[in-house]
């Protein structure tokens, strides 16, 4: 089985100390991980990390069954990129006097659909999103006019077959009693005793 890239989608609590458990799973096994993104998911309370790894498939199942563990994660998904939509932010510090003197330059930040988000005399900063390979070219095209600095944000990403995790929340809510349906037991059950 070779590596590939998959995604893993991990929905947690929010919780102090989560992120360096989940990536102590990962360092454990000597996986690299390309990109980390969290973020509130759609339900208020619920976090999402977005990890972006190259691995077998095997190795993959496995490292998600280990992060299930964890007291705080609620469900782990992961998926190969055809299964999900995904983006990555990036932002281009380029000198402004070449981009006023050098039309081309402007005609090329148009075709890769960069837009301005700070314009100084010293220099201005353009925003794109895209698949890495969009963005990495980019980079390519405004080094020779005197690229200054580069930044790409790691993945956000929606699985393409998900009807949102709410839904998955009422499936473990049905399967699986509340705290305070277990509260409620162990209470009637010390009734039960005081009153004998």
């Amino acid at each position: 089985m070779s590596k590939q890239e998959f995604t893993v989608t991990v929905y947690t609590e929010n919780q102090i100390g989560l992120l360096n458990r989940i990536a102590i799973i990962f360092s454990r096994r000597k996986i690299n991980i390309e990109s980390m993104n969290t973020s509130p998911s759609e339900i208020e309370g619920i976090h999402r990390f977005t990890i972006v790894i190259n691995e077998t498939e095997e190795v993959v199942k496995k490292l998600c069954r280990q992060i299930e563990k964890q007291v705080e994660v609620l469900k782990v998904y992961y998926n190969t990129s055809d299964e999900i939509v995904w983006q990555e932010l990036a932002l281009y510090k380029v000198p402004t006097d070449e981009i006023a003197e050098k039309a081309k330059v402007e005609r090329l930040l148009r075709e890769h659909g960069a837009r301005a988000v700070v314009i100084r005399k010293d220099y201005t900063i353009f925003e794109t999103s895209g698949h890495r390979e969009e963005t990495d070219k980019l980079v390519e095209v405004l080094e020779p006019y005197g690229l200054i600095e580069f930044v790409r944000s790691a993945r956000v990403a929606i699985i393409k077959a998900s009807h949102g995790f709410h839904e998955k929340l009422k499936e473990f809510e049905q399967t699986e009693p509340g705290d305070e349906l277990i509260e409620n037991e162990f209470l009637n059950k010390q009734d039960e005793v005081f009153t004998m």
